[in-house]
């Protein structure tokens, strides 16, 4: 079992490659193999809601309100999911959640009609607010199984894998639930979820304390929430990283809604199909992005500036995205240019939270680092929605929140890495 130190740093040694470390570490192995699974089931399950929403409705508005139900729950149980993953059993909480989610997803199929939008919503909610605290467990539990030379690897593996199954899951989710219908992807999903606590029974992690009670877990979890806001507080270089994934959702939540609307109005001959084509050409971009940044800028001195670059950069792409809106695959390859670079910023920030974050508070400051940016997310779908129900066209939306992003990164790098230098130079703090 590796045993990680207190503190690794990246630019100490160099990192190990994806072959080294999958043929040398059997619990990043099971843990990666689990992730495959359900992911490539989610990402079924995603396109089928956005179908039957669409299909059962037809409306904009509705179709929101999907994007919504899985990040605002997610915003909601974060905090007591990053207390429950430094209080419990990591593993176990991981595997209770597979399961849990196996029996959720089995009650999308009484969904029938736009009456029963109401218990999509629910189920959607309940889904999220479980896979909430499957993450800050799965990310806490990163560091302990992994030596200091192979956290940016196992990061940019698991996250080119939530990529890559992402590419994979939309392009082939398409096509099955225009020829199979919605049903058959929910049934499938059930099943991956029990495939990945499979795996997970197997997962060995490095004894450590855990509460033996969780009476009063609500109110004793808010104070340590508390706590973490705090820790984040008094350790800025902790705070103003968990910032950046929140500032890329400044204009990222609603393109990511966009998204879905414009793929189903570039290919309205496809179905499910034209709507899984852009969304594995984001999941193509979100897998080259952190493997390009791996090995591109290897100094984790530089990767305050590579951040502010990369949250640009994606709004940049979708500026483009909206001077292209009729060129079906100059989009798709627009698509792929933004993601890979809010990819790099998810891997890279996850990393510095990781290891700048003492081991009793990961749990609480990764959770955290998710409040801020689905809250952020949330916001901006509501907002996307709000101007296309206001009769705003699409395209103008897009470049809007282009525009708006592009300026949030520029912000954040303004504030942060004058920052990071201090810290660097022993300056600041």
């Amino acid at each position: 079992m590796p045993t990680p130190s207190a503190r690794p740093t990246s630019a100490a040694s160099p990192s190990v490659g994806f072959g080294t470390l999958l043929r040398s570490n059997r619990d990043v192995r099971l843990l990666w193999g689990g992730t495959i699974v359900s992911l490539f089931g989610d990402w079924f399950n995603t396109l089928a809601l956005y179908r039957l929403v669409l299909d059962l409705t037809g409306s904009e508005t509705a179709l929101g309100g999907v994007f919504l139900t899985k990040l605002l729950p997610l915003a909601l149980a974060s905090p007591i999911a990053g207390v429950l993953a430094d209080r419990l059993d990591r593993r176990r909480l991981m595997i209770g959640a597979d399961l849990v989610r196996a029996v959720i997803v089995l009650g999308f199929l009484l969904v029938r009609d736009a009456g029963d939008l109401w218990l999509l919503y629910t189920l959607a909610a309940a889904q999220i607010a479980v896979s909430a605290t499957f993450t800050p467990a799965k990310n806490a539990v990163l560091p302990l199984i992994t030596r200091p030379n192979e956290l940016l690897t196992a990061n940019a593996l698991l996250s080119a894998t939530w990529s890559i199954m992402l590419a994979v899951g939309a392009a082939a989710g398409g096509p099955v639930v225009d020829a199979f219908g919605t049903d058959v992807v929910f049934w499938l999903d059930a099943g991956t979820y029990l495939v990945s606590a499979g795996f997970l029974l197997f997962l060995r992690v490095p004894p450590r304390t855990v509460a033996r009670e969780l009476g009063g877990v609500v109110r004793s979890g808010l104070r340590q929430v508390a706590d973490g806001w705090r820790y984040l507080r008094q350790r800025p270089a902790v705070g103003r990283i968990a910032l950046v994934k929140a500032t890329w959702g400044v204009g990222g939540g609603g393109l990511m809604f966009a998204l879905a609307l414009l793929g189903d109005g570039l290919f309205p001959s496809a179905g499910t199909t034209g709507i899984g084509l852009l969304f594995a050409a984001r999941g193509l971009g979100t897998g080259l992005g952190p493997v390009l940044a791996r090995s591109l800028f290897r100094d984790a001195r530089r990767w305050p500036t590579v951040l502010a670059a990369c949250v640009v950069a994606s709004g940049l792409g979708y500026l483009g995205i909206a001077l292209a809106a009729d060129a079906r695959w100059v989009v798709a390859g627009l698509v792929v240019f933004a993601h890979a670079a809010s990819g790099a910023n998810w891997v890279l920030s996850t990393t510095l939270l990781q290891e700048r974050t003492e081991d009793d508070f990961r749990g609480r400051v990764i959770s955290t680092d998710w409040l801020l940016a689905t809250l952020v997310q949330s916001a901006s779908i509501f907002a996307a929605g709000g101007l296309l129900e206001a009769g705003v066209g699409l395209v103008p939306v897009i470049a809007g929140l282009a525009l708006l992003e592009m300026a949030a990164g520029v912000a954040w790098g303004l504030a942060v890495v004058p920052a990071e230098r201090r810290s660097t130079d022993g300056t600041g703090g």
